[in-house]
């Protein structure tokens, strides 16, 4: 009955995989490692590489390198992430162009035989060789959208009577920038953190099933052409779960960030 599937689901009995034939938790929760290892790391590097372009974008802001820089933000807005894993593939990982990185999958085969066998940096590199495909396309999902935000959270803050008092009481620009005005312009970006969240730990359906990656993201997208529905319903579950908390953790981040915010 109704009730009973509701209290199975609040105890964490999502019942059983009609694919898997174990339980859909179990299921679910074996394909975290992989989702969060790429989720984190594509997170990671696109704060790395946006926050400075960004910063930097709008120092430099209607300049040569501003325009440039521009065409190929939003080359990359246009590309959808598992399109340009797929494109990737096609071009470095088959005989068309340069064979160089491995068709899709999170680890060679034979990693796991390595990495017993004492050979780490092998495992390593292998691992790095599997990553920086996918880490593209996870990328690209948020690349334009950060830059561009971080530019134009910038440029509205270096315009504020805050930074011209700053600038006048004789603070150097590095100070009055990186100090002052890089604070206040990170406030919308945290806003997004609970989506970005979202992703780390659900992984994205389409680049997982580009790159054949067993994570999250290839789990729902099996369930949901295998008709697997009590996996896809724990999917579901977990994803609205894993999108509240996001949700929580960018209001306390975002009350770190910025003074302005109180809870209580």
């Amino acid at each position: 009955d109704k009730g009973g599937r509701f209290s199975g689901v609040i105890q964490g009995d999502f019942g059983t995989s009609y694919r898997y034939s174990d339980s859909v938790l179990s299921t679910i929760v074996s394909k975290f490692p992989v989702s969060i290892y790429f989720g984190l790391i594509g997170y990671l590097a696109t704060w790395l590489v946006c926050i400075p372009l960004g910063v930097k974008k709008a120092l430099r802001h209607r300049s040569m390198y501003d325009t440039s820089t521009s065409v190929i933000v939003f080359i990359g807005y246009s590309i959808p992430g598992f399109v340009a894993a797929l494109l990737l593939m096609t071009m470095f990982a088959t005989d068309l162009v340069w064979r160089i990185f491995p068709l899709g999958g999170f680890r060679s085969e034979d990693w796991d035989a390595m990495w017993a066998a004492g050979e780490y940096w092998w495992c390593i590199k292998d691992q790095i060789w599997h990553t920086i495909i996918p880490l593209v396309g996870y990328m690209l999902a948020s690349f334009a959208t950060m830059t561009i935000l971080m530019k134009n959270s910038l440029l509205d803050n270096l315009g504020s009577d805050y930074v011209r008092t700053a600038f006048a009481k004789g603070l150097s620009e590095r100070r009055v920038v990186f100090l002052h005005a890089l604070r206040n312009s990170l406030i919308p970006i945290c806003v997004g953190i609970g989506h970005a969240i979202g992703l780390l730990f659900a992984g994205s359906f389409l680049i997982e099933k580009t790159c054949n990656i067993p994570g999250m993201g290839l789990l729902g997208y099996n369930s949901l052409v295998e008709r697997d529905y009590p996996v896809l319903m724990g999917i579901l579950v977990f994803m609205v779960l894993i999108r509240l908390t996001g949700n929580i953790f960018s209001d306390l981040v975002l009350a770190l960030v910025d003074p302005r915010v109180r809870f209580g």
